[in-house]
């Protein structure tokens, strides 16, 4: 599946302590980027069993 092809929708909710739901944000259709922006991608983890593998 191309990116041009790819589609997904995206719907945003809040939900309180008490399981009460609301809607932020009505469904939305976004196209996914082929590849995330270098800005998005996590940090390395810090941790010893992680950078043993590096």
């Amino acid at each position: 599946m191309s990116a041009e092809t790819a589609r997904m929708t995206l719907k945003v909710y809040e939900v309180n302590r008490d399981g009460v739901t609301r809607v932020l944000r009505e469904e939305t259709e976004v196209t996914p980027l082929p590849e995330p922006e270098t800005s998005h991608a996590y940090p390395p983890c810090q941790c010893t069993a992680c950078k043993a593998q590096r």
